[in-house]
Formats: C-alpha cells, structure tokens, sequence
C-alpha cells in the first residue's frame, strides 16, 4: 500500500503557505521579546553596595573627616550620592543606584586616606619639632659637642 501525500493547491495554497513562513519567522522574535524586556528591567537591587557605601561614610565619619578641610568635600559627596542612590532604589532604578553607590563609595574610602595623610602630617610635624627640642635640650646639657 502506498501513502499518498495531499498537498493544497492554488490560491488558497499560497496563501497558507506565505501566512507560515511569516509566522515562523515572528515566533522566535515574539518568544524572545518579554525575554529580553526582562533582562533590562531586572537589575538587581544593590543592598550590599548600599551597605558597603554607608559603611565607609560612616568610618570616614568616625576618623574625623568631616572635620579635615581636605576631607570634606569627599565625604559631602559620598552623603549626597548615597542619598541619591536611595531614592533611585525607591523609583526602581537600580542600576543607576548601583553607579551612585560605587562612586559615594570611592569617595568615602578617598575621605579616609585624606584624613589619615592629614594625621600623618600632623604627627610627623610633631616629631620633627620634639625631635628639635629633644636636640636642644642634649646641647644645653653639653651632651652634644
């Protein structure tokens, strides 16, 4: 026995036929679409960035950035990024949060390094001047010839 393949024919063959090319050539694009709507909705939220952030503001804070002129512009720009990093998590853009933080960041850890150069300074001119005390002192004695 032999199969036999029927097979449309005439107009409403072309037309079918046209329709499911054009339908098969859509259904990759029409799966693909919600996929890749929502990858770019679905940046994570940054809490641990948030956290890092406000950790080394908080440690800028407590060596006394906000005291040394240096310093300060630093750690004023880690505070307003970090502020507007949250309301950016609020509104849900949490890839523009992410960028905040990892600059409010940078600037709170560049508040600390200035701070502690500026109380290396300060003891390094304390040194030098005990140093030149301790020196006079050896001469007036005679310890020093």
């Amino acid at each position: 026995m032999k199969s036999m393949i029927i097979q449309p024919t005439g107009a409403s063959f072309a037309k079918s036929s046209s329709a499911g090319l054009q339908w098969r050539r859509l259904f990759p694009l029409i799966l693909a679409s919600p996929a890749a709507l929502g990858c770019a909705g679905s940046f994570p939220e940054p809490t641990q960035r948030l956290a890092d952030a406000q950790a080394a503001e908080r440690s800028a804070r407590e060596l006394g950035a906000d005291e040394e002129p240096k310093a300060q512009l630093s750690l004023q720009l880690a505070q307003d990024q970090i502020a507007l990093a949250e309301k950016a998590i609020a509104d849900r853009e949490h890839e523009q949060a992410d960028s905040l933080l990892i600059r409010a960041q940078a600037d709170a850890e560049l508040a600390m390094a200035q701070t502690r150069e500026a109380d290396a300074r300060a003891s390094r001119e304390g040194a030098v001047e005990d140093s030149a005390q301790q020196k006079d002192m050896n001469e007036g004695q005679g310890a020093v010839q």
